[in-house]
């Protein structure tokens, strides 16, 4: 079983950074590939980026190449998400998650792990 707790949401302004973390505690992931979903009123839970366990392979949706990056920091057993430009319609709960396989995959039923989420808020 793998823990996972999210932290660094909040209310930002367009345009506006913020970065998230996510760890797990006292447990070591990092046979694990990790990513970021989120999650907004009104729709399905939509795949960010994700990131293999070396740190050396990342995937991002479309909607965010260019403005959030993923990263990790295995002897912290943490992963974070930073978040450039942001736009009122990245407002959403963000989730981190895992998943025991090493291949880097985008559908949200291949992870196996997630978090309780964290809100963020982007003002326009």
């Amino acid at each position: 079983q793998l823990h996972l707790v999210e932290s660094g949401g909040g209310l930002v302004q367009a345009g506006g950074p913020l970065g998230l973390s996510c760890v797990a505690p006292g447990r070591t992931f990092t046979t694990f590939v990790m990513a970021w979903f989120r999650h907004a009123a009104g729709k399905v839970r939509e795949f960010l980026a994700a990131i293999s366990w070396s740190g050396y392979s990342t995937n991002y949706a479309d909607s965010v190449k260019g403005r959030f990056t993923i990263s990790r920091d295995n002897a912290k057993n943490t992963v974070y998400l930073q978040m450039n430009r942001l736009k009122p319609e990245d407002t959403a709960i963000y989730y981190c998650t895992a998943r025991r396989d090493a291949a880097i995959v985008i559908t949200k039923q291949a992870y196996d792990y997630w978090g309780q989420g964290t809100q963020v808020t982007v003002s326009s």
